[in-house]
């Protein structure tokens, strides 16, 4: 088979690298074009060299193209995948530092809450940029993967806006089943699972082992005995008991979408565990991201040498991508979870909302499972969320700084923290901090420079609740040495 994937944001080395790597798995696309783009040519060129030595060492024929243009990328491709974080590390560290000034305490920060909203804003404008592109040069009826977080907004505003065929990827749906079957102590083969709701609160429904259907008090007891994850995700666990059904996302990421966990600075650290970022550490995401780009900078010969490894012994990871191209282009038929506009679907949530949840693909594309109804409390945590989520969507695309506002104070965390002078006040300071990269708000940054001069708001120099500094080099490589 011959057709084009282009990659936006492949300097993104270790997805790139999964992606490609997932692809070559599935012997029919040996001969595929991968079209790499990205707006650092450094990293662009890491992620080619890497490639290409994939592909020296295992003699395909795939082609490998790499430019900082990425509408030269995107011509032709049958299939544009994004995995994007406009604006970088330095726009992410203000969505954590700024909100902390105003006792907002983020484990991640990408998907609402007050990091994920202003990620939102810049992350919108751009993806329409790509479904310009891809409505005008790529391959009639092109798909776009959309794995870049905000990943609801981000879907919902292509979809709506950008006028294009888009599925949302995450794999949060995988990574919670895997768990699920650990506390079960059964081989993941044997569990079957319906998970459903929004990206990053999708609920695991029915849950089933060799076809018996798993209760909530069999569940609850799997995860209350074992003896690490007991530990690790106390929030989950706690919303398990309380809704009766299970979560897809970590222990950090679910208590910033909840107005119940993280609202006090001294109930905090009763919810979260430090053993890693993702139970819930202040800011652990950018600390980990962080880390993970210092050292790859300074190790990357070792990523390389791996490159040279053959693909047969490597084991194709469960990200969807790689699936959903299978089955379109050979009829083999794949389940997963994915994000696409309700309409129905979940009967009660809005038509309108990007859910995430079961569908099949074959030839003809995604056919959602219809008909689910989530358990009340489930859906009235996501409809929070959704709400959230459209005004934000409305927000990026008009360059509304008033419905901005309006977004951030009906976020569940943020609302449950602040006043609405202190949301006003914060959300002025991030346009102002991040106006390089919030091209609809151009116009609004001078009125919102001089709020900010005249503001009596108090702020405090606040680190967190459960703060850790970035490791060095040396101190990673200790680590990685001792492990």
């Amino acid at each position: 088979m011959t057709f084009k994937i282009a990659i936006i944001g492949a300097g993104s080395v270790e997805f790139t690298r999964k992606l490609f790597s997932d692809i070559l798995k599935v012997p029919e696309f040996e001969g595929v074009e991968f079209a790499l783009t990205d707006t650092s040519q450094h990293n662009l060129s890491l992620i080619e060299k890497v490639l290409n030595t994939i592909k020296e060492a295992n003699g395909l024929k795939v082609r490998i193209s790499a430019t900082t243009d990425r509408r030269k990328a995107v011509e032709g491709a049958r299939y544009v995948v994004s995995c994007v974080r406009v604006g970088g590390l330095e726009a992410y560290a203000d969505d954590i530092r700024i909100p902390l000034k105003y006792g907002v305490d983020q484990c991640v920060g990408d998907t609402i809450c007050a990091g994920g909203i202003l990620y939102g804003q810049r992350n919108i404008p751009v993806i329409l940029d790509f479904c310009k592109d891809i409505r005008e040069v790529a391959e009639t009826g092109a798909k776009f993967l959309n794995y870049a977080n905000p990943m609801a907004m981000n879907t919902w505003a292509a979809i709506d806006h950008g006028k294009v065929d888009t599925i949302g990827l995450c794999h949060g749906v995988q990574h919670g089943g895997e768990q699920i079957a650990e506390v079960l102590g059964v081989a993941h083969e044997d569990l079957d699972f319906i998970c459903s709701g929004i990206n990053h609160q999708t609920w695991y429904v029915d849950v089933r082992v060799k076809g018996r259907k798993i209760g909530k008090d069999e569940l609850i007891a799997a995860f209350e005995r074992h003896p690490v994850i007991s530990q690790q995700e106390k929030v989950r666990i706690d919303v398990l008991k309380r809704f009766g059904v299970y979560s897809t996302e970590s222990n950090g990421h679910l208590s910033e979408y909840l107005p119940w966990y993280r609202k006090r600075a001294d109930e905090i650290v009763k919810w979260i565990d430090m053993s890693d970022w993702i139970h819930g550490e202040t800011g652990g995401y950018l600390r980990y991201t962080t880390e993970n780009r210092n050292w790859f900078e300074t190790e990357f010969p070792t990523v390389l040498e791996r490159a040279k490894r053959p693909l047969s012994d490597y084991r194709r990871s469960s990200e969807h991508a790689s699936y959903i191209l299978e089955a379109i282009e050979t009829g083999r038929v794949y389940r997963g979870h994915f994000n696409q506009k309700n309409n129905g679907v979940i009967t009660n949530l809005p038509s309108d909302a990007i859910i995430e949840s079961p569908g099949f693909v074959d030839r003809f594309g995604i056919n959602m499972a219809a008909g689910i109804t989530l358990p009340e409390a489930a859906a009235a945590t996501c409809m929070a969320s959704i709400n959230v989520q459209r005004m934000s969507v409305h927000a990026a695309v008009t360059g509304d700084v008033d419905l901005l506002k309006q977004a951030m104070l009906h976020d569940p965390l943020v609302g449950a923290i602040c006043t609405p002078e202190e949301v006003w006040q914060m959300v002025d300071e991030m346009l102002v901090a991040q106006a390089q990269w919030l091209p609809q708000y151009a116009d609004a940054i001078p009125a919102a420079r001089e709020r900010l001069k005249m503001s009596t708001v108090k702020t405090r120099d606040w680190q967190g609740s459960a703060r850790r500094e970035v490791r060095s080099i040396e101190e990673l490589r200790a680590i990685k040495q001792a492990s």
